[in-house]
């Protein structure tokens, strides 16, 4: 038993069901913060308060939010419902999220996007934000496009092939 009273099997589910919440969490709203953050300021500010550095440090920290949105929370909440549940539902949803190949290609999107843009938002922007914002925020926006993208061939017929979940056999204790 762990510090919480989960089996070790409890706490390793949790542990990739809480990584797999953070994720989404990253994802979704570095997808929903940009366009956001530029309609919040274009339409309070105006053009004169909208700068490149200010939305690409808006879109990281987004991404990264430590309120109940974002990676931080996702991974929370996720924690929340998952330790609460008792141990056969959470080995089954983590079993059908290990095998769920349209979530997993979309997690793969973002990634590249993230890894892409991390890297030529600092070649083409060099001298419009600072280091940290260029480099965080491009990878901000690279997972939004790369989650754009695993829906845009989703949208198109490019469609994922489901996965055969194995059975598990749930040992008596």
């Amino acid at each position: 038993m762990g510090p919480d009273g989960l089996s070790a099997t409890h706490a390793a589910d949790v542990e990739v069901l809480m990584r797999r919440g953070m994720t989404k969490g990253y994802e979704v709203f570095s997808l929903l913060t940009p366009p956001a953050y530029a309609a919040f300021v274009l339409m309070r500010k105006g053009k004169g308060h909208f700068t490149i550095n200010r939305f690409l440090r808006a879109t990281w920290v987004g991404g990264a939010n430590l309120t109940p949105l974002g990676c931080a929370g996702g991974g929370v909440l996720e924690y929340f419902r998952a330790s609460r549940a008792n141990e056969a539902t959470v080995t089954n949803r983590r079993l059908q999220h290990a095998y769920d190949a349209a979530s997993l290609r979309a997690d793969d999107h973002s990634t590249i996007g993230a890894i892409l843009f991390a890297v030529l938002t600092p070649a083409i922007l060099w001298k419009r934000a600072s280091t940290v914002n260029l480099v965080l925020g491009g990878a901000g926006i690279g997972s939004a496009i790369g989650l754009l993208t695993h829906y845009g061939r989703t949208v198109t017929g490019d469609l994922t092939p489901d996965a055969q979940i194995p059975e598990t056999p749930i040992a008596p204790s």
